[in-house]
C-alpha cells in the first residue's frame, strides 16, 4: 500500500511520484563497498599518510585556528566511534539512515580540518566545505586515492575521459556488489560518473533561473547563446570526494521514507553496509589527521592525542585512528 501511494501516486513534493526506491539501494551500498575495497587496497592508514605527507612542513597558524582543526577532528572521531558501534547492530536497517548521516558528517568535519589546517578558513555550509577541499585539498594533490577521485569540470567532454581513466579496464559497475578491487574501480568511477551528471543537471537549473539566462529571451538551450552561457558554467565547476558525500548524505536525508527501509530484500541488501562507512570514515580520518599532524607540529599533535584518549567519553581511541 505505503508503495503505491508513494511512488506510483506521489506526495505534495513529486506529485509524479517518488523515485523507486529497489533502484537507488543497491548502488548506496555497493559504492561503499568499493571505497571500502579501494582503500583497505592503497592502505589508506595514518602510517601511509604520514609518508604520503612527508614533505608537508608544519604551518604558522592562530590558536582559535588550531582550535578549530582539533575541534573538527574531535567530532569526526565521535562520528567514527558511533559507527563502529552500529556495525554488528540488527536489523541492519535500523542503522543504515543515521549510520549514513554519521559516515558524512564525519567526512565533513574532518575534511574541514584539512582546510582549516591548510589555509586558516572555515565554511559554515555543506557546499562550501565541498568547494574548498576539492580546490585547496584535491585539486593540489593533498588527497590519497580513492579520496583523490575528481573531476575538474562539469562539462561531459571533459569528465568523460577523466572518470574513464579511473576506471582503466574494470566492467565493474554500481549495480553489481564488487568482490575485487577491479570491480570497485569500476563501481566508484560509474557514482563519481553519476555524481557529475547530477551537479550537471543542478547546475545547468541554477543557470535557467539565472538573470543572465532570462535575459537572453530564451525558454531552452538550443540556442548557441544560450549553451555557451550554460558551458561556461559548468567549465568553471569541479567536483570531488566531498562533493559526492554530501550528495549521498542528501540521498538519506531528503530521500522518500521508503528508501534504506521498505521492502523484503532490503535487509539482506544492507548486511555489511555500516561495517563499510565504518572503515571508509576510518582511512578518511587517518589521512586527515596525518596531514592536520604535519601543519600542527609534533608536541601539539601528541598532545591532543593524550588528551582526547584521556577524557573522551566515546569508546574509539585517537591513538586507535592517529598512530
Amino acid at each position: 500500500m505505503l508503495y503505491k501511494r508513494i511512488v506510483e501516486t506521489g506526495t505534495i513534493n513529486e506529485p509524479e511520484g517518488k523515485p523507486d526506491p529497489q533502484f537507488a539501494l543497491p548502488s548506496t551500498v555497493n559504492w561503499m563497498r568499493a571505497l571500502a575495497l579501494l582503500a583497505k587496497d592503497a592502505p589508506v592508514s595514518f602510517d601511509t599518510a604520514k609518508a604520503f605527507y612527508a614533505s608537508q612542513g608544519k604551518r604558522s597558524m592562530g590558536t582559535q585556528v588550531e582550535n578549530t582543526v582539533l575541534e573538527q577532528l574531535f567530532l569526526g572521531l565521535h562520528h567514527l566511534s558511533a559507527l563502529e558501534n552500529m556495525r554488528s547492530g540488527v536489523p541492519s536497517a535500523d542503522f543504515a539512515r543515521i549510520g549514513i548521516l554519521a559516515w558524512y558528517y564525519g567526512v565533513s568535519n574532518a575534511a574541514s580540518a584539512m582546510i582549516a589546517a591548510q589555509n586558516g578558513s572555515f565554511q559554515e555550509d555543506h557546499s562550501g566545505t565541498a568547494k574548498m577541499w576539492d580546490s585547496d585539498i584535491a585539486a593540489r594533490d593533498l588527497a590519497m586515492p580513492p579520496f583523490s577521485w575528481r573531476v575538474s569540470s562539469l562539462l561531459e567532454a571533459t569528465f568523460k575521459p577523466e572518470v574513464q581513466a579511473y576506471r582503466c579496464s574494470s566492467f565493474g559497475e554500481l549495480r553489481t556488489v564488487p568482490i575485487s578491487v577491479l570491480d570497485a574501480r569500476g563501481a566508484a568511477a560509474g557514482y563519481l560518473s553519476g555524481s557529475a551528471k547530477w551537479y550537471a543537471w543542478k547546475t545547468t537549473e541554477e543557470v535557467r533561473s539565472s538573470a543572465a539566462f532570462k535575459n537572453l529571451g530564451v525558454s531552452d538551450f538550443r540556442k548557441k547563446v544560450a549553451r555557451e552561457l550554460k558551458d561556461a558554467r559548468l567549465a568553471q565547476r569541479s567536483m570531488g570526494f566531498v562533493h559526492q558525500a554530501s550528495r549521498y548524505r542528501g540521498k538519506a536525508n531528503y530521500r522518500e521514507a521508503l528508501f534504506l527501509a521498505y521492502g523484503k530484500s532490503t535487509e539482506t541488501i544492507l548486511q555489511g553496509f555500516v561495517a563499510d562507512q565504518a572503515v571508509v570514515l576510518r582511512a578518511f580520518l587517518a589521512m586527515a589527521g596525518a596531514f592536520a599532524s604535519r601543519k600542527l607540529g609534533k608536541g601539539l599533535w601528541e598532545e591532543f592525542l593524550a588528551d582526547v584518549d584521556t577524557n573522551r567519553a566515546f569508546s574509539t581511541s585517537a591513538a586507535s585512528v592517529w598512530t
